[in-house]
C-alpha cells in the first residue's frame, strides 16, 4: 500500500480521463465509471465515481505499480484548498476510516471544487 504519511502527490496535473482508464483497465467493477484523472512525473491518481484509485509507479522500468484503491464509503470528512493569486496550486485533504488523512495536491487550473462536489454526492 502507498505511504500517503510519506508520499509526495506534488502538482498533480490533469489529463484525460481515457488514459485513467486504461491504467486501471481491469480493475473497475461493473458501472464504475473513470471522472477525472490527474498524473504527476509518474504516479498519479484516479477519481471514479466509486473510488480513488491512487497509483505508484516504481522502480527505473516502471514495469511494477502499486494501486490503492480507496473507496468514498470510507470517507469521514474532506476540504479543500483553492488556488490563489500568489499560491498557485490547489489542495484536496480526504480524512478516511483507518487509513487518516491523505493530501493531494493540484496544479494550477485544476477544479477541486468539481472534485469535492463528486465526493460530496457519494458520502452524504
Amino acid at each position: 500500500m502507498i505511504d500517503f504519511k510519506n508520499a509526495e502527490y506534488l502538482k498533480l496535473m490533469e489529463v484525460d480521463p481515457r488514459k485513467g482508464a486504461q491504467q486501471v483497465e481491469g480493475m473497475l467493477i461493473p458501472g464504475e465509471q473513470v471522472i477525472a484523472c490527474f498524473k504527476g512525473l509518474r504516479d498519479g491518481v484516479i477519481f471514479t465515481n466509486k473510488r480513488v484509485i491512487a497509483f505508484n509507479v516504481q522502480g527505473i522500468t516502471g514495469k511494477k505499480t502499486d494501486y490503492t484503491s480507496l473507496p468514498y464509503k470510507r470517507v469521514q470528512a474532506f476540504s479543500i484548498e483553492t488556488a490563489g493569486m500568489v499560491d498557485l496550486d490547489s489542495e484536496l485533504h480526504l480524512w478516511f476510516s483507518s487509513v487518516g488523512k491523505v493530501r493531494f495536491e493540484f496544479a494550477r487550473g485544476v477544479d477541486v471544487k468539481r472534485l469535492s462536489t463528486y465526493i460530496a454526492d457519494d458520502i452524504l
